[in-house]
């Protein structure tokens, strides 16, 4: 998607295929499998199924367009350091109240084990967070949850590893998980709050902040300019593996 461009219910002409319309954003899913980057995009065409505008379908065509001119693009996985322990890092973000229909934020997630990104989100949340510190934290909640999971796995398979790391860009939220201070502004939040500072108490997890220019699932949150893109993309272990000329 062209950079800082929003898809509205509204505007555009209607896209009178509506059957056509599902087939290729279901097609575009199963890409996702192995394209991590089209995520963001992918996600937002998803949200007008009932309803497509050719102002979406444009999109759609650009995202096909990006994909054949990248056809040998994909995840590269390589094997994990055998005599150390295998790392967890995860990097969550929000996009604060970007959605113009009906002001949800889309969260996002990208997790690493060892060298290799093993997990990737890109999503709208099912509520209306009032402030950018409550999105950011549901999200973090989440990916919580999914790395406890990892680390559970792991265990459970006798693979030594080290505490998980999650990095997080808004200071607030990697504050409040360190230093559990109830007040006003947080306390619709309790759940999520008690949930992620045990771990962090627990020493189970740790919350850092990260620059937002280091943020990996910035890729994931939001439409980037072409340079951003391709410098994100390669930070996610996607690998140009087009045969080349002997």
């Amino acid at each position: 998607m062209i950079s800082g461009c929003k898809l509205s219910k509204t505007g555009y002409e209607k896209f009178l295929d509506v059957s056509l319309y599902k087939r290729v954003v279901g097609a575009l899913q199963y890409a996702t499998i192995t394209r991590p980057e089209i995520s963001f995009s992918v996600n937002k065409v998803c949200q007008f199924m009932s309803n497509p505008l050719e102002q979406h379908w444009s999109i759609i065509k650009r995202i096909f367009r990006y994909l054949k001119g990248t056809v040998f693009l994909g995840l590269h996985l390589q094997p994990a350091p055998s005599n150390a322990p295998l790392s967890i890092q995860a990097y969550c973000d929000v996009d604060w109240a970007s959605n113009p229909n009906d002001r949800r934020s889309t969260s996002t997630v990208s997790i690493f084990v060892g060298p290799n990104l093993i997990s990737w989100r890109s999503k709208k949340q099912t509520v209306i967070a009032r402030s950018s510190t409550k999105a950011e934290y549901r999200s973090l909640a989440l990916l919580t949850t999914e790395v406890m999971w990892i680390q559970t796995l792991l265990s459970e398979l006798h693979v030594s590893h080290h505490t998980p790391i999650v990095y997080c860009h808004n200071m607030s939220t990697v504050a409040i998980a360190h230093n559990l201070v109830l007040h006003a502004q947080t306390k619709h939040m309790k759940l999520d709050l008690f949930f992620v500072h045990e771990k962090v108490a627990a020493n189970l997890l740790q919350v850092v902040h990260v620059p937002a220019i280091d943020q990996y699932a910035d890729i994931l949150t939001k439409a980037l300019s072409p340079t951003r893109l391709c410098e994100l993309r390669t930070k996610l272990k996607l690998v140009d593996s087009s045969p080349h000329p002997t």
